[in-house]
């Protein structure tokens, strides 16, 4: 490996990075507001690198040999995206107060989180309608993406549109490892570490937690019931917290 060579792969955490589907053996585009924000923004030009996902996992080293309305990548090197989790952690979160659902949904993604499932339970609060909730949707998913970017997923995590919370028992299978973080539970997140499977789904209340039937109901549906310390964390703070440490009891943090 030339020292050229060497300098490209030990900077490439600092290139730009983008998602495209529109990727050859050789090449990859990029157009719409991702070719408009290379070029406009971030002042790309013609010879500088950049790290382009397929959205599947899959990372390309590109080099911009064409910039315009549409910008095109020579590609140079193909690797398997190494910042996805080993684990498929799924985050549904009561749908807060104020703009709080958007601090989750960028701080979830960053942590790890493949999927992110807005619900309304007995306690919350913010309630919008359908039209103010697309809005809301399709914000989150903006969010989303731009997250993923800025911290290196291989693939975009997917927001739901919001759900009631009996939908959650559906959306739940039993050979999923499903927790409730709940103000009331007194087995703390440890004691579950040897049970975590491949596929883990957490569920966090909105400011006013939950009310005991809905936990109850969960229960019985085999999700289990924990703790996360003496502490009353806010509805923003705790899926950061519980996302991290599940990420780091897998060995993915």
């Amino acid at each position: 490996m030339s020292q050229a060579e060497l300098e490209i792969k030990m900077e490439r955490w600092r290139y730009p990075r983008f998602f495209t589907e529109n990727i050859s053996e050789t090449v990859a585009v990029l157009s719409g507001e991702d070719a408009k924000h290379a070029v406009q923004v971030l002042r790309m030009r013609e010879g500088d690198y950049a790290v382009i996902c397929d959205g599947k996992g899959t990372d390309y080293l590109g080099q911009l040999s064409s910039a315009g309305g549409e910008c095109v990548f020579d590609l140079l090197e193909k690797t398997r995206n190494e910042a996805e989790p080993t684990v498929r952690l799924r985050l549904f979160q009561a749908m807060p107060k104020s703009d709080k659902m958007e601090f989750i949904v960028q701080k979830a993604v960053e942590c790890g989180a493949c999927e992110i499932v807005p619900f309304f339970s007995k306690r919350c609060v913010s309630r919008p309608d359908k039209k103010q909730l697309a809005k809301k949707t399709e914000r989150y998913r903006r969010i989303a993406y731009e997250a993923a970017k800025q911290c290196g997923r291989g693939v975009i995590p997917q927001v739901h549109e919001a759900v009631e919370f009996s939908a959650l028992f559906d959306m739940i299978p039993s050979e999923n490892t499903g927790i409730l973080f709940y103000e009331c539970a007194e087995l703390p997140l440890r004691d579950v570490a040897a049970k975590l499977g491949q596929n883990i789904d957490i569920i966090i209340g909105s400011e006013g937690g939950f009310e005991r039937q809905e936990a109850e109901k969960l229960e019985k549906h085999g999700i289990v019931p924990v703790s996360l310390g003496k502490r009353i964390l806010r509805c923003e703070t705790a899926p950061i917290a519980a996302i991290s440490v599940l990420m780091n009891m897998t060995g993915n943090m």
